[in-house]
Order: structure tokens, then sequence, then C-alpha cells
């Protein structure tokens, strides 16, 4: 693979604790001279089988070019978090793993993770991508991959798309099938990730935000006026039965390739199934029930320093240079098929194909997923309290006490 470096970003702070020695990480090089940006050593690389042989290309060349050795060890991605959290401390970690955003709350507060220093390259980066990897006003990843949901439509069954989403169920019923729209539900737990997006179209944001862009705790926004007319508006859909918890993901899905509906509220990794199932479709934005924007929530995957690192300067430069680059950022879209977060490479991704287009138009107007570790007592409160709504209970009393639990838990 050939790697375009973009030259040696300014170091500053870690430049200066690179000449330290740190106790206990598993990858040990020595020490870079940071005055020319010497590099030595090896660094240690977690990532999954998904990605593991785009590193490889990468880490060749890196090694080439520097001298750095590369180990790359292969993990589960659902067990990197833990197993970061658990090991980093003991010395036992990596250098560099991979992960999502949403995870950094965990890390950030458990110290097992360093800011990384992007410089100038941050601006090549989708805006979103950044942002998602920001906490308390500093960037701790370089992303690789955005991915969000969108409206999936027939276009056999409907030719337009829907201008908001009583426009939408209109359409659907006029098209005759058996469902106007479809989104997959749980029974106990609905689905607030894919309901976000009505639920911002209200004005309810889960969070506000910091002078720093950082998602705010102690402003906790998802009981206010606008999160009450949610709620009445869920409760309306379920009496209706346009949404219904008894159709999940996966029946969802079925449906909708079955042309049981012309609307499929879902994301990149159910368009390629649409399409073998030889459907013609496009993506749509969400069409918004409130009078707001329904903007979705982003998911931003990317790779992180360890706070721990003995070879930081090597490692931030591993992260910046080559997998920040176009081509790795490139060839990791095409093993993975979620958007590149580096512009450059997304450009190129949306210009090739209209499914990746019409996603990364969609995640333009997206809101990354709060990774502050509050977000948790939301996730415990959130979801059973949509599928009681749905499924009969008071909206306004429901969602009411919904959001003193979540204030409480947060308190």
């Amino acid at each position: 693979m050939k790697v375009n470096k973009r030259g040696i970003v300014a170091f500053g702070a870690i430049a200066a604790i690179s000449t330290l020695t740190l106790a206990g990480c598993a990858s040990g090089g020595g020490a870079s001279d940071s005055g020319d940006a010497e590099f030595s050593g090896e660094i240690t690389v977690w990532v999954d089988a998904d990605r593991a042989g785009v590193l490889e290309d990468a880490a060749d060349a890196f090694t080439e070019d520097t001298g750095v050795k590369v180990t790359l060890v292969q993990k589960e991605f659902g067990e990197i978090r833990d197993q970061f959290v658990q090991q980093v401390p003991t010395g036992e970690g990596p250098d560099v793993a991979v992960g999502a955003h949403d995870w950094l709350g965990v890390l950030a507060t458990n110290g097992v993770v360093a800011p990384v220093e992007l410089g100038d390259t941050a601006a090549d980066f989708e805006k979103v991508a950044i942002d998602a990897w920001n906490y308390e006003g500093q960037t701790y990843g370089v992303p690789y991959a955005i991915e969000n949901i969108a409206l999936l439509r027939n276009t056999d069954l409907v030719p337009e798309a829907p201008t908001d989403f009583a426009d939408m169920i209109a359409k659907g019923e006029a098209a005759g099938t058996e469902y106007p729209f479809l989104v997959g539900l749980d029974p106990e737990a609905a689905d607030p990730y894919h309901l976000y997006p009505f639920q911002t179209s209200f004005g309810a944001p889960v969070f506000g935000t910091a002078s720093n862009g950082s998602y705010d705790a102690g402003d906790l926004q998802i009981g206010n006026e606008g999160g009450t007319a949610f709620a009445e508006w869920l409760g309306e859909q379920g009496a209706a039965g346009v949404l219904n918890t008894n159709i999940t993901g996966d029946l969802a899905k079925e449906n909708f390739n079955s042309g049981k509906s012309p609307f499929f509220l879902t994301g990149p990794w159910n368009a390629p199934a649409a399409v073998e199932a030889g459907l013609n479709i496009a993506v749509d934005q969400i069409p918004a029930a409130g009078d707001q924007d329904a903007q979705p929530f982003a998911g931003v995957q990317g790779f992180f320093l360890s706070a721990e690192s003995e070879n930081r300067l090597a490692a931030n430069e591993f992260l910046v240079n080559y997998i920040g680059s176009e081509d790795v950022q490139t060839a990791l879209y095409e093993v993975g098929g979620r958007a590149p977060a580096l512009t450059s490479a997304f450009e190129a991704a949306v210009a090739a194909d209209p499914i990746t287009a019409g996603f990364g138009e969609v995640g333009a107007n997206a809101v990354p997923m709060p990774s502050i570790p509050e977000m948790g007592a939301v996730w415990e409160f959130w979801g059973v309290t949509e599928a009681a709504i749905i499924n009969g209970g008071d909206p306004a009393a429901l969602w009411s006490k919904m959001a003193a639990d979540i204030q409480a838990a947060i308190g």
C-alpha cells in the first residue's frame, strides 16, 4: 500500500514526554529525539479482524519509513474497550487501539487514553468525526469511519422523497403495501437510537453542549417541553400502529426487502441486502415529525492512543500520518462499507457510490452520540420508557418520570 504522508505534525506536549520512561507499556520502544523527529523502537496496535489486513500494509509502510516495528494484535472488537481499561494501568496494554467514539467517556475517566496531536490535519477530517472524538475540549482519536441511519426508499413503490413524517406515511399508505413505514424496535426497550431523529425534530436533545463543544452532563435537555411533545407523538404513532414494538430489526429488514413497505429507517449495514433482493433504493433524509430538523446520531470509529505508551511520539505519527492518510482511510472504507472520516476519501467515496452519498448527506446533519459517562444513566431508562409509551402508557407521565430518574442517577 502506498501511504501519502503529509509531513510530521507539530507534536508539542507529547514531544516533551516522549523522552521520559513511562512504566510498563507492552511495546517498550526507546525514546525518540523530538528535536529532529527521529523515531525508534516499536509500537503495539490492537485491531479487529476486519481491519487487520489494511493495518498490516500501513504498518509495513511505517516500518519502512521510520524503522519503528509495529506489532498488530487481533482482538474481538466488542472486547477491546474493557480489556484496554484493565490492561493499560498494568503495563500490558497496547500503544494504539481501534474503537468507537462512544467509549471515550469510560476511557478518559479511567485515565487510560492520551490526547492525539492532530495539528493542522484536524481540518482535513469531516467535522462530525472530529467533534465525536472531542472530550472536554481535547481530541482523543484519529477517526476513520462515520455511520448514521437514514431513510431507505423503494423507488419503484414511491418515486419521490417525502417532505416530512406525515407526508411519508401518506405516501406509504398510497403505495398500498402492508406497512407504510418500517423501523425495527425491541418489545421491551424500543430503540432510542433509531427514534432519536424524530425526538430531535421536537427540539429535545439528550444533553446541551458546553462552550468547548463537549456534551454538558449538567444540562439535561431530554425532559424539556419538546421531549414531552415527542412522547405524545410516540403514543399517537403506537396507537395508530405505525410504530410497533413487535416488529424487530430483523422483521423490518425482511418485510422491506420483500416489498411490504416503501420505507425503512436503518443504517448502511442493511443497504446491501436490499440491493441483493433486487430493490431499487434511494437514501433519503429522515423526515421530521416536529418543526425542527431530524438529526440522527453519528457513530464514529477511530484509533486512540494509550496514556501509558512508552513510544508516544512514534504512535502519534502512525496514527496521524498513516492511519489518517487518504490511502488507508479509503482502504478501511472498502473493507468496512462505512463513510470515511477523512474529507478527501469521503468525497471520493461519495462520488463513486450513490448509497454512500445518501448516507453521507444525512450524516452531514448528524450529531455525535454522547460519549460522556452519564450517558449510561440515559440508556438505562430511555428505551423502556419509549416502549411503554408506544404500547399505550401515559406519555407525559412516563416521560416526566424518565427524565427525573435520569437526573437522579446522574446527580
